[in-house]
């Protein structure tokens, strides 16, 4: 909507994990550097949590983007399912052709047979699972027992656990000890500082086609900073706000209104105590677009 008024090419603030607009920040290049590394080594589990919104799932496709030939990955978006599910889905993913009447044993032994045929063809297999914080406990004993399949120097299949921070402490039960020893290699993703968040919005203003004036002002940034507190996907909702509100004004740039009136728009960010405020009223963005088709000719 705003697009031509800023003359962009698309929309930079997207929710949409889109690895066009990755940026190399530093928390997002660690973890990759660590799944990496646990991928050469060929070894168990490797996990990745994080607060919601800090990125996973960006992450998690530009891994898979960038697997190495040698790799085939199988991919489980969304693993709220049974043991018996999981291992369907996991053969379904491994391009197994197999009967429906076909009973668990029976799969589980289709599976390791396939793992092997792919390890002889020189493959390394990874399952990649995201949103694993939603995984049944059953189902989590069902991922570990995938990990008992192996030739005697090697693991036929490594698995990639990305998940919320309810992942870590459900994995700190007692009963959860074996899998948690099998976990080689772990990161935690950090909410970004107020550098790094100006170096993203620069960068996703960049890749979008931006090329004016600087859009979002140092003071600008602390704002969002603070109400965000460095989470990406707030950053991206209160920068999207701000500029249809900017755009509703006929503003060439975002002021600091424009990100209070965002934030007080928005759930789950921290609203810092001031004087005044621009608008104050839910209907913020319906009064900015108003403003702004006016502006167009719309009305």
């Amino acid at each position: 909507m705003y697009q031509q008024h800023f003359r962009l090419n698309e929309t930079p603030f997207s929710l949409t994990p889109n690895t066009g607009f990755f940026f190399g920040l530093t928390p997002h290049l660690e973890a990759l550097q660590v799944l990496q590394t646990a991928l050469q080594t060929g070894e168990g589990f490797t996990k990745v949590t994080g607060e919601v919104g800090t990125g996973k799932t960006l992450i998690c496709r530009k891994l898979i983007n960038e697997l190495p030939s040698d790799f085939h990955c199988a991919y489980l978006p969304n693993p709220y399912l049974t043991p018996q599910e999981l291992r369907w889905a996991v053969a379904m993913e491994l391009g197994l052709e197999y009967s429906k009447d076909i009973d668990q044993q029976q799969l589980i032994g289709l599976i390791q047979k396939q793992l092997m045929g792919l390890a002889a063809k020189g493959f390394s297999v990874v399952l990649v699972v995201d949103e694993a914080q939603a995984m049944s406990d059953d189902s989590l004993e069902a991922l570990r027992l995938f990990t008992n399949l192996e030739t005697e120097s090697r693991k036929l299949l490594q698995v990639v656990l990305f998940g919320q921070h309810e992942l870590d402490e459900r994995l700190k039960e007692q009963k959860f000890r074996q899998l948690r020893q099998r976990i080689t290699f772990s990161y935690n993703l950090r909410p970004l500082d107020r550098d790094e968040i100006q170096g993203y919005i620069q960068h996703r203003l960049m890749v979008a086609g931006y090329e004016g004036p600087t859009l979002f002002g140092a003071k600008e940034v602390k704002i969002i900073t603070k109400a965000s507190r460095g989470i990406p996907r707030l950053i991206n909702v209160l920068c999207h706000k701000a500029m249809l509100l900017s755009y509703g004004e006929g503003c060439s740039i975002v002021k600091v209104a424009h990100i209070r009136a965002a934030i007080k728009d928005t759930e789950d960010t921290v609203v810092a105590p001031r004087r005044w405020f621009w608008i104050g009223s839910l209907g913020v963005l319906s009064l900015a677009l108003s403003v702004g088709m006016t502006l167009v000719g719309f009305n």
